[in-house]
């Protein structure tokens, strides 16, 4: 039996603030006691971790990423080796990742194919979520195996059509097939079929900048198809999720559904809280680097979304983490704003960023650790095995400085993209150990985990619903 302690941190959960010591056990913990009582002194391990003026809280759940993903006739730069390890780095120990099925073919070939790409690759622990983009009543079927071995939750789109759209009627047919079989539909909510009208007509004006990819996603095509896939999620009988909100307009839709105490749930991403329009507009071709779906917003948008988190009108605040480089990526789009590939790199930056919002006011220690870690884990169907410090939880564990200073850059972060939309930007608190399963992967600033660490995670269905 391999036992580690960690003694003298201040250990925070999204329900407590307690000075304890930890014992973890066989990867997991076994218990905990307030540090310095006679329970805490009679722990005994081979390994001690002294946390001493140190936050001691769960690994980070990152529920939206995109390893490996194909888009715009490229891919996302990042492999589930290279992202996992980026991923640790910013003190989340746990992924849930998208599997792609292609129109033509079934939702077992797609999930077939993240499987072969994840497999024995990952430094941390990971689960997939279904992207659905060919509603047939063989597809229909598969979402109940899916949801019987374990994958839980099924993406549609309302955008990109011709790639991943889904038209209202195949998104009815998924949601009511969901409220079934216990599976939890995330929606990506924009007018894709108007916003391509809008598209077109920009490029015919000449207007080819990555500032203008913002001004056709216009925010009241995110609310209106926000207020759709609500009132279609509720003729289904079905709970709802929206991914990457960014707009003002559709938070309030999701306000409105939950005080009239609909299942429905929102997630924003640090590019929303943290960025905005002024990056898409930068000289040059810069803007392309911040160019994701749903686009950064005009910055009155960002008091919204942090009064949406206090609010609990939001939920979690994962990272839609798809990176593509600048040079010979981002770079397809010069010229034609439409061509830019959509995705923004975070995910080793949401754990710090979140922290900043704690030093800046936004939001508690408590409720960064509900919507980075408990919250994810409880809506996916992890909670809790993960996203928590509790006696039976895996031993993902963060000691975490709260006064360390930091600047972001390309130059130091991990992840396989050679910029960062978040360049210059100075942080109080950075990650110094982490602990996945017990297995130390990050020790004290140093990388010691190994790819093929991370197990695949058969999930429950979203603990949020009775």
């Amino acid at each position: 039996m391999s036992r580690t302690v960690i003694r003298g941190g201040l250990v925070i959960t999204a329900a407590d603030e307690i000075h304890a010591d930890v014992l973890i056990e066989d990867g997991r913990i076994a218990a905990l006691a307030a540090s310095g009582t006679p329970a805490a002194e009679a722990f005994t391990a081979e390994r001690t971790l002294d946390a001493t003026g140190k936050y001691v809280i769960p690994g980070g759940v990152d529920a939206h990423t995109h390893m490996e993903m194909p888009f715009g006739g490229t891919r996302a730069s990042d492999t589930f080796e290279t992202g996992t390890r980026a991923a640790v780095w910013g003190g989340t120990t746990t992924i849930v990742d998208f599997a792609v099925q292609s129109v033509g073919s079934s939702l077992r070939e797609g999930l077939d194919a993240w499987h072969a790409k994840a497999e024995g690759t990952c430094a941390i622990d990971y689960g997939f979520h279904m992207i659905v983009s060919d509603v047939n009543q063989g597809t229909l079927k598969e979402m109940d195996l899916l949801v019987e071995e374990g994958v839980t939750s099924f993406k549609q789109f309302m955008a990109y059509p011709g790639v991943f759209y889904s038209d209202d009627g195949q998104i009815l047919r998924a949601m009511q097939r969901a409220a079934g079989n216990g599976g939890l539909v995330m929606m990506h909510a924009e007018n894709g079929i108007a916003i391509d009208v809008l598209i077109e007509q920009a490029l015919e004006r000449g207007e080819t900048d990555p500032r203008h990819h913002g001004e056709v996603r216009k925010a009241l095509l995110e609310a209106e198809a926000t207020h759709r896939a609500i009132r279609l999620a509720q003729v289904a009988g079905a709970p709802l999720y929206v991914v990457h909100v960014s707009a003002q307009e559709a938070v309030a839709e999701l306000a409105r559904a939950r005080d009239e105490g609909l299942p429905v749930f929102g997630e924003t991403c640090p590019q929303y809280l943290f960025l905005s329009a002024d990056n898409l507009a930068e000289p040059g071709f810069e803007g392309a680097k911040y160019v994701c779906s749903t686009p950064l917003r005009p910055k009155e948008h960002q008091a919204a979304l942090w009064r949406g988190l206090r609010t609990d009108d939001l939920q979690v605040v994962s990272t839609d983490h798809c990176p593509f480089c600048f040079a010979g990526q981002k770079e397809l789009g010069r010229g034609d704003f439409s061509r830019i590939p959509n995705g923004i790199p975070g995910v080793e930056n949401r754990m710090d960023l979140l922290h900043q919002a704690v030093v800046d006011g936004h939001i508690s220690r408590r409720r960064w650790i509900e919507i980075a870690c408990a919250a994810p884990a409880r809506m996916f169907g992890l909670y809790p095995k993960k996203g928590t410090i509790a006696p039976g939880s895996d031993a993902d564990i963060v000691l975490y400085d709260p006064h360390a200073e930091q600047v972001v850059s390309a130059g130091t972060h991990h992840m396989n993209v050679d910029y960062s939309a978040y360049e210059g930007r100075r942080l109080t608190g950075r990650v110094e150990t982490v602990l996945s399963r017990g297995e130390p992967v990050i020790t004290e600033r140093e990388y010691t985990g190994r790819a093929g660490h991370g197990v695949y995670l058969p999930r429950s269905t979203c603990q949020y619903l009775g």
